[in-house]
Order: C-alpha cells, then structure tokens, then sequence
C-alpha cells in the first residue's frame, strides 16, 4: 500500500501512539508489559520526600490509566525498533506522536533532552524522516507547542482556536488572526525555525468535524456509552441558531459558506496545513466529538454525494481551488518569515496589513477589539526565499481579505501603491466599479469563490475563473511557476457580504466569500 501511494506522489505519515498501552490502569488487564516487566515499562508516583520506599501507584499524563517509562532501556529500544521497523521495511516517510509530552520526561519533569529524543537525533534511520509532535499531554505542565526541537514540528492548537474563534465572532480583535495567517512567528522565529514547523489545522481526528463545528453548540456524545461525560466541552464551536441539522434554508447556507472560509483560510495560510478526511465535502459526526469507540456510519468517511447528512460539494470545490492556488503560488507558501518591509530596493512590502479603508493597519487598529476584518497583501514580486540556484523567484501577489463582522462589509482597495505598476494592474487608485450592460448590479456571493483579477480587485460573485478553467480542464490563469510574469490575485471571505471596487481594468468581480 504503501508503494503503491508513493507512486501515485503521495507520502505516508504514520500515527503512532506510544505513551500508553490496553493495559491501562492498574485494574486494567494484564496484556503485555504488565505481565513483563510492570515496574520498569510504566511510570510510577514519586516517593514522597524522606521515604525511599517505592510507590506502585501508577503515574499518567495521558488520561488512559498509564504512561509507558521512556526512561527504561527496554521501553526506550522497543520504541526506538518499532520506529525504524516501519521506515526500513514499510518504507513509511515520517510519524506523527501522540501525546509527545508524555515521552519527553526525566523523571516526572519535562526535558528536552530526555532519551528518547537524543536517541531518536542520532538514529542514521530516525533523524532523517518527518517527526511531527501532538506537544502536549494531560498535564499542565506538559504543554509544549513553540518549545519542541529541530527538526521536530508541531500540532499548532494556537491556530486551530484563534481561528475558530475569529470565524463564530469570539475575538478581540485581528492581531492574533494576523499572526497565526503568516506562519505564529511568536512560536518558532525566535529559535531559528520556520513557518513550517507550524502545522495548522482547524479539526482533528479527536473534536468535532467542520460541518459539526459549525452546527453545533454542545457535543452529543451519548451513544458513546459514557454519559456525556467523555471528549471536551471546549469546542469553541458555533450552531448559527440551530443545534444540529436543519432544513432552515438560511441557516445552512450561512453554515456552508463558514465551513468554506474555515477550509479556505486554512488552506491559504502559511505554515503546513492538516485537512481532516471529509471536512472539504461536509461529513458529520452528529455532534459527536470523541468518536473513537464508533466504527459504523459515525466515523466513516461517505464519498457518495447524498450519503449521510448529504455532501456539501461547494465547499470541496473552494477547498479544492485554494489548495490549487496553494500548490502553484510559492507566495502563499513561503518559509521565510515575512518582514513587512521591501524584498528588494524600491518594491512592495513583502506583507501588509490591511483596514478595510484601505489604509494600512495602524497600533490603534490592532487594539481595536472591535474590529473585525483585516486584508493581508502578500507579495510575490520577488520572493524573499531564493531559488535552488540562489536565483530571484517572481510570482503572484495576493490580496485576501477576512471578515468575521456581523453585518456586510465594504473594503476598499489602498491608495498607495503596494505593488509594482504594470499594464492593467493599478493599485494605486481605486476607481468605482464599471457594470456590465447584461449583468446588472451586483450581487452578494452566497458562498465563497476563487477569481483571480486583472487588478485583484474585490467584489460580489457567484461562479469563479479557477472553477471555470477546471470545468474546461485547464489551469487557472496566473498560475505560472516562480520567476515568470505573474499578476494579482484578490480573495475575499466573509461569513457576511464582502464588497468593494472593482477597477476598470479588471475582467469581472474579483474574489468573493
């Protein structure tokens, strides 16, 4: 299997869970270690100070009854020979660990020297795979996002709450947004590491699914067997005025076009973006948020278009254009950090942050609690990453725009120039937008679009330029590779209308969410 997805360009990531076994706690089953070597495979409760006498209570950080000792030379080998067994004889290309805290211990205290890691960094085999950490545990003190080592990277929970928080309206302001769009420098810049040590998700085999997310105020758990008792109440989730599924026309378009702007900030941020199966066509769980325990209909993943609660496809057609954009634009995937200053003499900024004014963000704007939508330009004209070759790298620019507010919003386009000028790409001055003599006025999107823009200018929209170039099998225009002639790209989301100028150069509304 695992060739063959190789083949197909697709690498393999295993999850493995090695912080803790069945046995669980010390009324569980004797399976394994139990029954070999009980005091050395699991840890144990300190003695209390002055007393040498050994405690068999069992020690855990991983909420399942027992935290296996990594301290334990034979604990410590076996983990070390399963992790080379699945790269040397199934060929998988990296692991991600669950609960990784729990491994990383001296004792009961955190260390990032700790066996386990020193072993894994001087493996031939080990060290040259993809390490992904889950960097944390059950423990307060064993939250480590930020704090993990080369060439370790990260679940990064910080985006995945700053996020859902923005979109159900539950922030103070954009300043954490902003930093979690251009790669949560705040965790990984200050030691040398990039943007892509940060991987982003929203949703996770364990929580609620985005269609759940966004139907749902409280997880319903009961068929689980355990009261309601079991997953998390912090879902940070939003029903829109209706707990679960509804035949409320209004309410499950302003779901759909919420899933579409989770997926399609995401997929647009910098960092490495996680997707959970089926999120981009809308698969329910029913609210349930820790389905761990339901093989059936609750967890699998119905391909068809009207199986289950019925398959959101236009949310899986922005899912998909983003990442297409996301593939072909090195600029919105870059792994310098930005500095919001010029890549090269007399060029744009390589990010800018954006009012809806039009003008650039100020300190009172990022104090603002009350704001809600912020634009981010990004330049592509050059990248600040060179070439393989030290060589120049142009691409497209892009002009995303994010608005959470409760009410339709107009956003307008700078005044100052934030790009170079070129044939039909003025960014320099807005201009009021030109209608079609068959089109009519304009008309908000009822769900986000992908369009790119002579001048990446914004405005209403139902059917997008990259959705009509797959439709004829081609790929969407301004899709060039780096250092060829590129244009600019506007992309708007909203769980509201998003409105602003077109320009008269432009081909047509611009990007739309």
């Amino acid at each position: 299997m695992v060739k063959s997805l190789h083949r197909a360009g697709i690498e393999v990531i295993l999850d493995v869970v090695y912080n803790h076994t069945a046995e669980a706690g010390p009324q569980g089953p004797t399976l394994c270690f139990r029954g070999f070597d009980d005091r050395g495979f699991y840890r144990r409760v300190p003695p209390a100070a002055g007393n040498g006498d050994f405690d068999d209570t069992y020690w855990d950080v991983t909420g399942c009854g027992n935290t296996v000792n990594t301290e334990d030379p034979q604990a410590l080998r076996l983990i070390l020979d399963s992790l080379r067994y699945w790269v040397t004889e199934m060929h998988v290309d990296g692991f991600r660990f669950d609960l990784m805290s729990a491994l990383t211990r001296s004792g009961t205290e955190i260390d990032m020297s700790c066996k386990l890691l020193v072993a894994m960094g001087q493996d031939p085999v080990l060290r040259h795979v993809k390490l992904i950490a889950e960097p944390w545990d059950t423990s307060m003190g064993g939250y480590l996002v930020g704090r993990m080592p080369p060439p370790w990277v990260e679940w990064n929970d910080q985006y995945r709450d700053t996020v859902r928080d923005f979109w159900r309206g539950h922030t103070t302001g954009v300043h954490s947004l902003a930093t979690r769009l251009a790669g949560s420098s705040d965790l990984y810049a200050d030691d040398g590491r990039s943007a892509y040590n940060s991987v982003n998700f929203v949703t996770a085999h364990d929580g609620f699914t985005v269609r759940d997310l966004v139907s749902y105020d409280h997880k319903h758990n009961e068929a689980n067997g355990e009261d309601n008792r079991d997953g998390t109440d912090d879902n940070r989730s939003w029903n829109h005025g209706v707990e679960g599924e509804t035949d409320d026309h209004a309410v499950v378009a302003l779901r759909r076009r919420q899933a579409a702007n989770l997926m399609a900030t995401l997929c647009l941020s910098n960092g490495v973006p996680m997707l959970t199966a089926g999120d981009e066509r809308g698969r329910s769980q029913g609210g349930n948020n820790n389905a761990y325990c339901q093989d059936n209909e609750t967890s699998w993943v119905d391909w068809s278009a009207d199986g289950g609660f019925g398959a959101w496809l236009d949310v899986y057609e922005v899912t998909k254009a983003a990442l297409r954009l996301r593939r072909d634009h090195q600029t919105l995937r870059q792994r310098h950090w930005f500095e919001g200053r010029p890549t090269i003499v007399g060029g744009p900024k390589d990010v800018a942050w954006l009012h809806p004014t039009g003008r650039e963000m100020t300190d009172d704007d990022w104090h603002d609690a009350g704001l809600r939508t912020v634009g981010m330009f990004v330049s592509g004209k050059p990248l600040r990453e060179p070439g393989p070759r030290g060589e120049q790298l142009l691409d497209s620019s892009f002009l995303m725009w994010f608005h959470a507010g409760p009410e339709p919003c107009a956003v307008f386009l700078p005044r100052e120039r934030l790009g170079p000028r070129g044939p039909g790409r003025r960014l320099d001055r807005p201009r009021p937008p030109r209608r079609h003599p068959h089109r009519g006025r304009r008309r908000a999107a009822h769900r986000p679009a992908l369009r790119r823009g002579a001048a990446g200018g914004v405005a209403g929209g139902h059917t997008s330029t990259v959705e009509k170039n797959e439709q004829r099998g081609r790929s969407p225009r301004g899709s060039r590779r780096p250092g060829t002639s590129c244009g600019s790209w506007a992309i708007a989301l909203g769980a509201y209308d998003v409105r602003g100028w077109r320009w008269a150069e432009a081909q047509g509304p611009g990007l739309c969410g």
